[in-house]
């Protein structure tokens, strides 16, 4: 019966260090994302405070759109969510993997 519960964090470390709990995540009605919502989001997924399908569903997103960003935390860090920078750090993470 335990198996089947899901132990979850209270709260996490979000992307600029503070703690985050699903309180201080943004609006389900959230429109504009701007570089930190976007890593407050992926911080929130990496703790474990929500689920991916819970992402999708609370913020209406699709698995590629999040799958992104994620992508984009982990290369290049809050800065890779910049939407003005994604060449740059693309072609970055490219040569870096000639290399």
């Amino acid at each position: 019966m335990i198996e089947n519960q899901k132990i979850r964090p209270a709260q996490v470390i979000g992307p600029l260090g503070e703690p985050l709990t699903i309180d201080d995540l943004p609006s389900p009605k959230t429109k504009r994302w701007v570089v930190r919502r976007k890593a407050e989001v992926v911080a929130a997924v990496n703790g474990g405070l929500l689920s991916i399908d819970e992402v999708l569903e609370r913020y209406g997103l699709t698995l590629e759109e999040f799958a992104g960003w994620q992508r984009a935390v982990d290369r290049s860090g809050m800065q890779g969510l910049r939407v003005t920078r994604i060449q740059h750090y693309r072609d970055l993470y490219e040569r870096q993997l000639k290399y």
